[in-house]
């Protein structure tokens, strides 16, 4: 990732901050309507879970520019996941849907440059704590 686009997620996400309740419940509502299947991993009350996705992106955004810091709680994340039921498979679902969270809630400041800047941020993290999760081998599939 570029500077600029650090810049870009850190400052899109203090835009989402404010409205972090309603980007968690959106978050999960899609999650569960693309992919059904992971609902029996989480708990009925979400209430906890969304404070957490939340609090966990807050961390993961605002570490960006010193990304070192953030790998030992995302490898961490990720091998507690897998006890959960988490696959290798589910993280483009998850990304895909953190992304069109953050195009709804955005709204007109979702620009084609944002969107590249999340993907690539996602893409890092994500291919990392696959990596970390289950081996290098999954993460080359992804």
């Amino acid at each position: 990732m570029t500077s600029e686009q650090i810049t870009l997620v850190q400052q899109s996400f203090s835009k989402v901050a404010p409205i972090s309740e309603a980007a968690a419940v959106l978050f999960y509502d899609r999650l569960f309507e693309v992919a059904p299947s992971v609902r029996a991993m989480f708990p009925e009350d979400m209430t906890e879970q969304r404070k957490k996705l939340m609090g966990m992106l807050a961390a993961v955004v605002g570490g960006l520019s010193k990304l070192e810091t953030i790998l030992p709680a995302a490898s961490a994340l990720a091998k507690r996941h897998v006890a959960y039921g988490a696959k290798a498979e589910h993280y483009p679902v998850v990304g895909a849907t953190l992304l069109w969270t953050l195009e709804k809630g955005l709204g007109e400041a979702w620009t084609p440059e944002l969107a590249t800047a999340w993907t690539d941020a996602y893409g890092v993290l994500s291919g990392y704590m696959i990596s970390e999760a289950y081996g290098a081998q999954a993460q080359a599939a992804e």
